[in-house]
């Protein structure tokens, strides 16, 4: 066992010593950013803003407005009122038809199908069938992605969304709706919008992924704020959905402008594809060196293989297999705060609806700009932590002030934007920190992963969020607590602040055996090293 660990820690010394090296060629293509990167950076974040506009469009679309029932007719009522049940000369009946305030939206789908009293989960259910349309998608089209190709995947994905994003907006009946938010989810965010990240991941050196990354949750977030504007302008929800559909059109020029990752060709074998893009971005970029057979390979340190790998494979490691499961609860919390955040302003928010929309998803960009700047200072681990315990606490605070007057009123606005802004930096720091922590092989899969938990916790904050019927706080306080959980948690992941990316599993399996810094003390640092030990007997 004592041979087999000092062999497995000299090995991890000499490629420490080869890293920079590796990272000078690297730099030639990758680690600077150039026209050529800047191009292609373009185009891997328009899917990000079309994501954005896909995920929120629900809250306008799928907006719920004050009602009261006009069938049977109830005595005593003169305000708009949520009335389920009313007093007759006959008794209580239930009411039947309702009448709508169209002080904010001229028609949405509630209003289209009476979505409310006993019928108000299927409007939750909605949202609910678009993420699970995302969580199918992240199970199967990030191993897809790895199998057939980022580009395949990334291109096909941005058709269908446009396909099934304007088609949702023809739909005239419920289950046809959700059946094309589905498709719409499966496409338009796991497939386009993760498999566009990977490719930025894979495009650029250690110096900029942090920053490129950042970018993109930006991007997204600004979509939110479109879902908000076009609110604004067009009342129908019909009308409102063709539009929101109709963002997906700005991808289908993708399969002629972009092209595939460098890192998947040559670990697919691909080595003559893999230098003629390489190629390309150097005269791009304007570099007269050339790169040889022999820079490839010190460039990517990888062995040709045809070998088939996958989820499973994440698992087959004890320390990848640890490191999985808590990047995925990471991904479940992260996402669980932040929806529940953006999706329910209309119950956490009183005032104008669009400008609620746009206030939570404002803190966002503040928090892309400043949390770059400290996970590049301060490392992954601890920040995401710290931000996730904050963001958790701020949600369970804002369940628990009064909104009954104005300040209270505004003292939620405040907490819930104050969450916003961390847990917005904690779930962007948590794309770029899982494309770090697993190898080029299973990235796409870790990460598909990764958005398959968030999308199953985004699935269920809507459902969750009907426990307000119950108590108004419970939903929040849920959301907050898993928060913390998770975030304590994260403090068990190793450090990639300025490593070169793993390529082979037995690289990701290694991920963290150098590494210096500690959470807990020494204790955790010991107990690292002799599971290392014990993993490579």
């Amino acid at each position: 066992m004592s041979g087999r660990r000092k062999h497995n820690e000299e090995r991890i010394r000499l490629r420490m010593n080869e890293d920079k090296s590796t990272t000078e060629l690297h730099s030639s293509f990758y680690g600077s950013l150039g026209r050529y990167q800047w191009q292609q950076y373009f185009l891997h974040v328009l899917p990000a803003f079309t994501a954005g506009v896909h995920m929120l469009s629900q809250v306008t679309v799928g907006a719920s407005p004050d009602h009261k029932c006009i069938s049977p007719l109830p005595l005593n009522s003169s305000e708009l009122e949520d009335v389920c049940y009313v007093e007759t000369e006959e008794g209580l009946e239930k009411c039947m038809e309702w009448e709508y305030d169209q002080t904010y939206y001229g028609s949405t789908i509630v209003t289209e199908w009476d979505l409310v009293c006993d019928r108000r989960w299927m409007r939750a259910a909605a949202q609910s069938i678009f993420m699970f349309g995302v969580l199918f998608g992240a199970a199967i089209l990030g191993p897809m992605a790895d199998k057939y190709g980022r580009m395949k995947i990334f291109y096909a994905s941005s058709v269908l969304q446009v396909l099934f994003g304007v088609g949702a907006a023809f739909c005239y009946h419920y289950i046809a709706f959700v059946i094309c938010k589905f498709f719409l989810g499966m496409f338009g965010s796991a497939g386009a919008y993760v498999t566009g990240f990977v490719l930025t991941m894979e495009m650029v050196g250690p110096k900029y992924r942090t920053a490129l990354g950042f970018g993109m949750q930006a991007i997204f977030d600004v979509g939110g704020m479109v879902v908000a504007g076009w609110g604004v302008l067009i009342k129908d929800w019909n009308l409102l959905q063709l539009v929101y559909g109709l963002h997906g059109a700005i991808l289908l020029g993708h399969w002629w402008l972009t092209d595939e990752s460098v890192y998947w060709l040559y670990t697919k074998g691909e080595k003559e594809k893999a230098k003629e893009i390489v190629q390309k971005g150097m005269k791009v970029n304007k570099l007269k060196a050339s790169v040889s057979e022999s820079d490839m390979e010190k460039i990517f340190s990888v062995a040709d293989t045809k070998e088939k790998y996958g989820i499973m494979d994440l698992l087959r490691t004890p320390r990848m297999r640890l490191r999985i499961l808590n990047v995925c609860l990471n991904w479940f919390a992260n996402s669980i705060v932040f929806y529940g955040l953006s999706l329910n302003t209309d119950t956490l928010l009183k005032g104008d609806p669009f400008l609620m929309l746009f206030l939570v998803t404002l803190p966002g960009l503040p928090s892309y700009v400043l949390t770059p700047i400290l996970v590049d200072r301060f490392g992954r681990r601890d920040i995401t932590s710290t931000f996730m315990m904050v963001g958790g606490l701020a949600c369970i605070i804002a369940a628990f002030i009064p909104k009954d007057t104005t300040a209270g009123s505004t003292a939620v606005i405040t907490m819930v934007m104050i969450g916003k802004f961390f847990i917005a930096g904690s779930f962007a720091i948590i794309y770029n920190y899982t494309a770090e922590l697993f190898p080029t092989v299973v990235r796409s899969s870790a990460m598909g992963s990764g958005a398959m938990c968030a999308r199953l916790s985004g699935a269920l904050t809507p459902l969750i969020s009907l426990l307000d019927s119950f108590d108004p706080k419970l939903p929040s306080v849920i959301f907050g607590t898993i928060s913390l959980i998770s975030g304590f948690l994260t403090l068990f992941l190793p450090e990639t602040l300025g490593k070169t990316m793993p390529q082979t599993l037995e690289e990701g399996e290694s991920l963290g055996l150098g590494d210096r810094r500690r959470c807990f003390g020494s204790s955790i640092q010991q107990n690292e090293r002799a599971s290392v030990a014990s993993d490579t007997v």
